[in-house]
């Protein structure tokens, strides 16, 4: 919740300024209130004062002197303090009007200044108490004149403390204001600052999701249609070289109806972004096996899987990262190989999951840039970037004439969230 702290510091002004105005008329209204009694005890036997005249004359300079503006500062206090002395000699009864000498203690003078300034007004004050500067004559007075200059100057110098500290208070009030507003401004700004970027977080995050999307479809797109297309087109023409051998023709024939449908199936749920068919009622050892089985049959080369540790149910992700990387990779063989034997190796370790395809095959350089296929050319790139997605990694080896290994790894994430699929499932047994 912010605070407004640009309406906090108008009304603190406010009132400030109008305090400032009603002081500032005080002195005038007491000078006249105390010139209306001289004037009106102007035959009072008891007080000890000079003519009218005197008085009235010393009242007009210090209301001249209250009017101007040119002198201020500790000259002003001084000046005004002997007026106020002059006043008082004159006749006690100005000592109403000393009384507000006190607010110009604190406008007028700085530090130690005001309590020596309240002091003095104290003294003049004192001296107006006790009948004028013709009862200070008097020796008999000095005693009470003594009492009554203490109890002045001490009420009067604790009195300015008392307001000095308030006016410092407020002081730190208003600054407290001030960085407040500048604390405000600062968190509107970053607030609408950080809404900003949270649309432009927004935006990116949404394109990179429609980026990643696409990257995923055209994994699945190659992994299904292209690879069904292969092996279609590599059985009918197959089927074409065995007219005279009606039993291999209807085999080929056979396969390619049977990739065919595996294929649409696949390309239907791929769409869904669904796992794979394959995976749906069966393991990921068991739907790996009936891949090499059948990749083996249609392609006649010698193929196996190893599976080694428990094997865990894992995140659909997951198997079907794994499921797919091995249909690319078998394509791989076929289509560029020529291999005798392929073996893959399913290794179920405590925190990780291991593919491995290793093939006997003519192998190449994987420093050296590789064709663009037919297809394409997206299978490595394809692998790589579905490995990525759940955080796993792929390695590549291969030498001309040696053959090549594929190597995925997989975090071994479980269903139930668990990263240590095989030791949960240790447990549980």
């Amino acid at each position: 919740m912010l605070v407004d702290g640009v309406a906090l510091a108008d009304r603190s002004q406010g009132w400030r300024v109008r305090l400032d105005q009603r002081l500032r008329l005080l002195p005038y209204v007491a000078l006249a209130a105390s010139t209306a009694l001289v004037v009106l005890a102007r035959d009072t036997p008891e007080l000890v004062r000079q003519p009218l005249p005197a008085s009235l004359v010393a009242a007009v300079v210090t209301a001249a002197w209250l009017w101007q503006s040119v002198v201020r500062g500790p000259v002003f206090f001084v000046g005004l303090l002997t007026l106020v002395a002059a006043l008082i000699w004159t006749n006690p009864l100005y000592g109403f009007f000393a009384w507000t000498g006190y607010l110009f203690v604190l406008h007028e003078l700085r530090g130690r200044w005001r309590l020596l300034g309240a002091a003095a007004l104290g003294v003049c004050t004192a001296v107006s108490q006790v009948g004028g500067a013709g009862a200070v004559r008097v020796p008999d007075n000095w005693g009470t004149l003594a009492v009554v200059v203490v109890l002045n100057v001490v009420i009067g110098t604790a009195m300015t403390h008392l307001a000095i500290t308030t006016r410092d208070h407020h002081a730190q009030r208003a600054e407290m204001v001030r960085l407040l507003e500048e604390s405000n401004d600062k968190l509107a700004a970053a607030l609408a600052e950080n809404a900003g970027l949270h649309a432009q977080l927004v935006v990116q995050a949404r394109e990179a999701g429609v980026l990643d999307e696409r990257q995923r479809l055209a994994g699945e797109i190659h992994d299904v249609l292209a690879q069904g297309l292969t092996g279609i087109v590599t059985q009918l023409e197959a089927a074409e070289q065995a007219d005279g051998r009606p039993a291999d023709r209807r085999r080929h024939l056979g396969s390619a109806r049977r990739l065919a449908r595996e294929s649409l199936a696949e390309a239907r749920r791929s769409v869904q972004a669904l796992r794979p068919t394959s995976l749906d009622a069966a393991t990921l050892p068991d739907a790996l096996a009936d891949v090499v089985d059948g990749w083996s049959a249609r392609h006649g080369v010698a193929a196996e899987l190893i599976t080694t540790g428990a094997a865990q149910p894992l995140l659909p992700e997951i198997e079907s990262a794994l499921l797919r990387t091995a249909q690319e990779a078998l394509a791989n063989v076929a289509q560029h190989a020529g291999a005798d034997r392929v073996a893959l190796t399913l290794s179920y370790l405590e925190d990780l999951v291991t593919l491995d395809i290793r093939d006997d095959g003519t192998g190449f350089d994987p420093g050296a840039p590789l064709p663009r296929a037919d297809d394409g050319g997206y299978g490595l790139l394809a692998m790589r970037e579905r490995v990525r997605r759940i955080a796993g990694t792929l390695a590549v080896e291969s030498e001309p004439g040696g053959g090549t290994a594929v190597s995925a790894c997989v975090p071994a994430i479980s269903l139930d969230g668990s990263r240590d699929g095989s030791r949960a499932g240790s447990a549980a047994a």
